[in-house]
């Protein structure tokens, strides 16, 4: 699970945070962190965070203008600190919903995109496994991060799952019931079962699923 890997490391980058050497000003007051100390941290920080809650996050835009304005004096990196430690707060306190559904989305639209591709280029068969699989792997994280289990079932019985616990429901739910069988002639290879109109009809549901529960979650 994607949160499980954040969590740990939140956890590691906390350490370093923790561990980041401040050494006494010469002759004034504060302390500075030698070249080099404080960037590896941050870096790191800056590439989770972003991943976590997205680049429009406060989270996110505060730790990136505390990096640009940094010079490595405590008055500079503490304020990094602080912005890191409430992310790591908001993440453990899960107040991050959409990590999984985030993340896959874009992964799932790569599928759409590559899908769209195929079928302008007249690959119908390579089209309709990109969107058959960008679909009943969508539906199944989904459904699992709605607290299904649904990892070993077949597409009818995810889609069936979904139903039952009103997690599709309108125009969705009735354009959903066609999906297994289309899906079921790709991953069979029974190509001649399957139509130009048929991939379309999968590539337009997942992008309107995609776009209804992977999104601005």
């Amino acid at each position: 699970m994607l949160k499980t890997k954040f969590s740990k490391r939140f956890e590691e980058l906390q350490a370093q945070s923790d561990s980041i050497p401040f050494h006494q000003n010469t002759g004034r007051g504060g302390s500075h962190v030698p070249a080099g100390g404080w960037q590896k941290w941050a870096t790191s920080a800056q590439n989770l965070i972003k991943a976590v809650f997205g680049e429009d996050s406060p989270h996110y835009i505060n730790f990136t203008e505390g990096v640009n304005e940094c010079n490595g004096y405590d008055h500079k990196v503490k304020p990094l600190q602080g912005i890191f430690s409430s992310a790591k707060e908001d993440f453990d306190g899960g107040y991050v919903f959409d990590v999984d559904l985030r993340i896959s989305g874009e992964v799932f639209g790569d599928f759409v995109v590559l899908a769209k591709h195929s079928l302008s280029e007249g690959n119908k068969d390579v089209a309709a496994v990109l969107a058959s699989a960008a679909l009943e792997d969508a539906l199944k994280r989904y459904a699992s991060v709605n607290g299904l289990s649904v990892d070993d079932n077949s597409m009818t019985e995810v889609v069936n799952a979904l139903k039952s616990q009103g997690l599709v429901s309108g125009a969705q739910k009735s354009l959903l019931s066609a999906m297994p069988k289309i899906r079921n002639y790709a991953m069979h290879a029974e190509w001649g079962k399957i139509s130009d109109p048929d991939v379309s009809s999968i590539i337009g549901f997942v992008e309107q699923f995609l776009l209804s529960n992977f999104s601005h979650q």
